[in-house]
């Protein structure tokens, strides 16, 4: 039967998504514009700064908080959203923090998204590590939280620092929350494997990629979905710069993640840099108790926070007093 449940499950999925691709077929094609900034994405825009990475244009924030503080803390977001995932907890982290920094991944929010690229997790790495440069902040030893994607990277950081490779971060330690860091763990949505995997649809589905279907997301928590202008700046910040025409060329970090496993999981087991995990158990995506028993299993050094049985796979944006209570008991342990 349970099988029997799932089958039928994949497959209410599968029509879902055939039925919203449907829907809006022409009107893609006739280059439907990109939405408007709200007033609240068009306030983070404003309050941000570019630098340039390999002659793309890099957005970032980079707030000053607490004085009497030297503690930085840099933040990487998930996939498909952008540094705007972090704006509830934002102004609580300058409370505690000397300096807060964010950044859009290449490909992701207000950054350039360049298109025919080859995106890939060790290019957004070094991004980071040039941005950090390009603050000034190439000896001092970092915070860094990461989320979603922003955890595989956040990996390839910590391998490069524990191997003292050049340009490598100072870290002070490391915080992640559901992130697909094991591939034996993780489960991407239906969509995500068409657009990876699929040469022949994903071109087609890039430009079918529209509003209705990314709502139908189910990675929120029933009692914590976001609202209807929460889910319009996500899918805001998705569609500047047409960003949905790169989405198969960066959901090649699913491929990656499986071909360089060793490598970044294995960063994570032998670190001595201080660890946490803030898990939001109802995670479609990394399912509750296989991904958290594994990574227990795995990471001993790390610490971990489970938070309410109701939070999904965005803990930031559907519980952020949990996430920094966690955070924060993290941070004051070591």
């Amino acid at each position: 039967t349970s099988r029997r449940d799932t089958l039928r499950a994949n497959m209410r999925e599968w029509w879902i998504h055939v039925g919203l691709i449907c829907v809006p077929l022409a009107a893609v094609y006739l280059h439907i514009p990109p939405p408007q900034l709200s007033a609240s994405l068009q306030k983070w825009h404003s309050a941000g700064k570019v630098f340039t990475f390999r002659g793309s244009q890099i957005f970032y924030r980079d707030s000053y908080g607490a004085l009497g503080s030297s503690d930085v803390v840099l933040l990487l977001h998930g996939f498909p959203t952008s540094s705007f995932d972090w704006n509830k907890i934002w102004d609580p982290l300058l409370q505690r923090f000397h300096r807060v920094i964010a950044m859009d991944f290449l490909g992701f929010g207000f950054s350039d998204k360049p298109r025919p690229h080859r995106y890939s997790i060790f290019e957004q790495a070094s991004m980071v590590e040039a941005l950090v440069s390009h603050l000034g902040l190439s000896s001092h030893r970092l915070n860094l939280v990461s989320h979603d994607y922003g955890d595989t990277v956040a990996l390839e950081l910590l391998y490069r620092s524990d191997q003292n490779r050049t340009g490598h971060l100072k870290l002070n330690s490391l915080c992640l929350s559901n992130g697909g860091i094991f591939p034996e763990t993780h489960h991407p949505r239906l969509l995500q494997t068409l657009l990876k995997d699929s040469s022949f649809l994903a071109p087609i589905l890039t430009r079918l990629t529209n509003y209705l279907l990314f709502h139908e997301g189910e990675v929120f928590g029933p009692y914590t979905q976001p609202t209807d202008a929460e889910y319009w700046d996500m899918w805001t910040g998705l569609r500047y710069n047409d960003g949905n025409l790169v989405l198969d060329s960066i959901l090649q970090y699913i491929n990656q993640r499986l071909k360089h496993r060793e490598r970044w999981v294995g960063a994570l087991t032998s670190t001595m840099v201080p660890l946490h995990m803030i898990y939001g158990p109802l995670d479609p995506v990394n399912p509750h108790p296989q991904f958290i028993r594994l990574y227990q299993q795995l990471v001993h050094r790390s610490t971990v926070t489970i938070l309410d049985k109701h939070i999904s796979h965005y803990p930031q944006l559907e519980d952020p007093t949990g996430f920094l209570n966690a955070y924060f008991n993290f941070i004051h342990s070591f």
